[in-house]
């Protein structure tokens, strides 16, 4: 590999005793196997180094043989032999990867044919994957009569130890050199712009972008701002603050960025059924099931400061449905005194009205299921809909006419969970987050409860303070830490296994 003096792990077969695909293939799996069998602890730490060296060749040694077989087997159409029109589908389905993972196959395919010289290095484990993948990048930003020679030029300075910064300046005095003294062109590589956002299990997600100078500054400026650590008790890794920045900084422009509603969620909503509304048994898990396939649930710490707003949502009452279809029927209000009481007298209802009126039995039952259809066409229509509970529960367990399309039952007016009185009460006390030891100002603070909502907690100035996002919904309500706020002002927080201790000084406005 490049800039190593250590010398490379003797070839236990050389290439030209290997008869055939076949068999190399054999030597590459059974060689694998052996190395992720063997006990690597029990090995010394040159043996381990020389091994992580080998493995690292081996891999831009794999990159070069997957992209020139891909390359033949997609110039060869074999894919439509398995039914796939695409190498990418293929790879999808008959190597088990994902779509992301097949997309890179094909796209390093793509740039090795494109890049003779690069592959043959790779084969040669001169370089690795990524020291590749930016040679290539930057020699395509040349003329296209110059990328080989350019090719050329890095590769040799990366196999004599050359470093990435030392071969970006080289790649950008070629630019300077190679370019053209005018042109219209405006290709800046904004094209190759793209992100995307691949979902999996549980509602996680995958995040992969190619994003422009600007764009990559300004993500940069960003995750600068919202990414420092906390205090001490911050053990994240810098992966972890960067992702935790990324949804910081997400979280503070879906609340319109407006510095007392910082942080702030825009909007819990509160799925309740009629039966939960009037104090009745409800079927919890069937609630639950829903909630789970039609949005993500609120993480911990959500409630304490957000906009809540209810849906309420229904189920069918077959019974009072066959009494409405015998209403119908019989012209009288459901519900009456005269109207059966179950669906068994209903149905007898209906037949006797039906045949006093001098109809034949078969038009009676017409007549009842017509009735019925009429009445859950119309209130069902009226007062469910096609996105709520009582939509999902009646057209995933009940037949037709049951599940036709349908409404919310009621949406109430979004509220706040603070008021903005208290918010700015709470904020002209705290003047900062109110962990100990953390400065950040009320914009990037959001409103927590000390005695949770859940638990009785009021939302009141005694029982509120501002805890930044990573203390309020890491620290606090992920971690197990307790904050308790003094009678003096001040505030103590305990680490979850109460080993801990932290105290804060008062805030300038404590009362």
């Amino acid at each position: 590999m490049c800039g190593t003096t250590q010398q490379s792990m003797p070839v236990a077969s050389p290439a030209d005793e290997i008869a055939d695909p076949a068999t190399a293939l054999a030597a590459v799996r059974a060689g694998l196997a052996y190395l992720a069998r063997a006990d690597a602890a029990a090995m010394p730490g040159s043996e381990q180094a020389e091994l992580l060296r080998g493995l690292a060749a081996a891999e831009s040694a794999h990159l070069a043989a997957t992209a020139s077989v891909l390359a033949a087997f997609t110039n060869s159409g074999a894919c439509t032999d398995d039914g796939q029109m695409t190498a990418r589908a293929w790879l999808r389905w008959q190597t088990r990867i994902t779509g992301t993972a097949a997309s890179a196959c094909t796209a390093w395919m793509r740039r090795l044919v494109a890049h003779p010289a690069v592959a043959a290095a790779l084969a040669n484990a001169a370089i690795s994957p990524s020291f590749a993948r930016c040679i290539c990048d930057w020699s395509d930003q040349l003329p296209g009569e110059t990328t080989g020679d350019a090719d050329r030029i890095l590769l040799a300075a990366a196999t004599h130890g050359a470093e990435l910064a030392d071969l970006a300046g080289l790649a950008e005095e070629m630019r300077r050199r190679c370019a053209p003294p005018s042109t219209d062109s405006d290709d800046d590589g904004f094209a190759q712009r793209g992100l995307r956002l691949t979902r999996h299990f549980e509602q996680h997600a995958h995040l992969d972008a190619d994003l422009t100078p600007p764009a990559a500054s300004a993500l940069q400026a960003v995750l600068d701002v919202f990414n420092t650590k906390a205090g001490p008790e911050d053990d994240r890794t810098a992966a972890q603050r960067d992702h935790d920045a990324l949804e910081e900084a997400c979280r503070q422009l879906i609340a319109t960025g407006l510095p007392d509603r910082a942080g702030q969620p825009t909007q819990i909503q509160l799925h309740m059924t009629l039966s939960q509304l009037l104090g009745q048994p409800e079927a919890s898990q069937a609630l639950s099931a829903w909630i789970h396939a039609n949005g993500t649930p609120a993480p911990p710490g959500a409630d304490c400061d957000a906009d809540i707003a209810t849906i309420v949502t229904g189920t069918l009452d077959p019974g009072l449905l066959d009494q409405l279809a015998a209403a119908i029927l019989r012209h009288q209000p459901a519900g009456d005194s005269s109207s059966a009481s179950d669906s068994s007298a209903s149905d007898s209802s209906a037949s006797d009205s039906s045949a006093s009126q001098g109809q034949p039995c078969g038009t009676a039952e017409m007549a009842r299921r017509s009735a019925r259809y009429l009445a859950i066409s119309q209130a069902i229509r009226l007062l469910s809909g096609p996105e709520g509970l009582a939509a999902w529960l009646r057209t995933s367990q009940l037949a037709s006419p049951v599940n036709s399309i349908s409404l919310p039952l009621d949406t109430g007016k979004p509220t706040e969970t603070i008021p903005p009185h208290l918010r700015r009460a709470i904020a002209w006390r705290d003047r900062h987050c109110r962990f100990p030891g953390c400065d950040r100002p009320p914009s990037r603070c959001q409103v927590h409860h000390l005695i949770p909502r859940s638990q009785g907690g009021p939302t009141s100035l005694g029982n509120c303070c501002e805890l930044c996002v990573f203390h309020h919904l890491i620290a606090i309500h992920r971690w197990g830490w307790r904050l308790v706020l003094n009678p003096d002002g001040t505030t103590t927080a305990t680490s979850p296994d109460g080993t801990r201790t932290l105290h804060s000084h008062a805030p300038p406005n404590a009362a």
